[in-house]
């Protein structure tokens, strides 16, 4: 199996050498095509108003200074001399749940694998922010082998794509795997305002959540029940419960 893995942390990001084990550990054939920098929050956007650079780290490894959605497609259209069987994007340092996901760069790496029709998984591992100790990617990297190869033995379908989060604990600590929906949570960005040394303003965005109660079901409950949350997600975004309902509203 010829894997693709990517991110949004960044090409020297940990959570990236984590993925590259798991993706060993799954096909025969692993390429690496991740952002230069840093490029949390970014979403599914496009580098349009400037270059794409690339650069070489080794054979079938590759830095671009752009967005995932950027090294997705120079991956597939132009690094790669065939398409890959899976995409694989993470593993992000965070939890990537909830509304969070049309934030996440690391779940735009795994839409635009599915826009190019090539199975898709986002992965991400959960952590305590307020806390001082590292990610547990070990958590990640010691249950991602088994489950990439249950999903893809599954089969994913086309449009649609699989978002992986794995809890904040130890891989002893796990307590199984769960199938979720998409939960939902408050808007938790803020605007943090500053003065600089010129006296002029200047902002921070600012995150934090209100303590919800997860719903069960949900990617939440899944992670605060120290269960790895297992979410189908698909691109077309059609409410398609409002359709007859609107129509009659517009008179159509």
């Amino acid at each position: 199996m010829r894997i693709l893995i990517t991110n949004d942390d960044g090409v020297a990001a940990p959570g990236l050498e984590c993925l590259r084990r798991i993706a060993e550990a799954v096909g025969d054939e692993v390429w690496l095509c991740a952002p230069e920098t840093d490029q949390s929050g970014l979403a599914h956007s496009l580098t349009l108003n400037d270059p794409l650079r690339v650069r070489a780290l080794g054979e079938r490894r590759f830095a671009v200074r752009g967005t995932p959605t950027d090294c997705v497609i120079m991956a597939v259209r132009q690094l790669m001399p065939e398409p890959p069987d899976l995409v694989l994007s993470g593993v992000n340092g965070g939890q990537n749940v909830s509304d969070d996901v049309t934030y996440s760069g690391t779940v735009a790496g795994a839409i635009e694998g599915t826009l190019l029709g090539i199975p898709s998984i986002a992965l991400s591992q959960a952590f305590d922010w307020n806390r001082t100790a590292d990610v547990p990617f070990e958590t990640a990297e010691a249950h991602g082998p088994g489950l990439v190869r249950s999903l893809v033995e599954a089969g994913i379908k086309p449009g649609t794509f699989v978002n992986v989060n794995f809890p904040d604990c130890s891989p002893e600590e796990v307590r199984g795997i769960e199938v979720t929906q998409q939960g939902g949570r408050s808007h938790g960005l803020h605007i943090d305002a500053r003065i600089d040394a010129r006296q002029r303003p200047y902002y921070w965005l600012t995150y934090g959540r209100a303590a919800l109660e997860p719903v069960p079901g949900t990617d939440m409950h899944a992670l605060a029940a120290r269960r790895i949350s297992v979410t189908p997600l698909r691109i077309d975004l059609t409410s398609t419960e409002d359709l007859v309902r609107l129509a009659g509203a517009v008179g159509r």
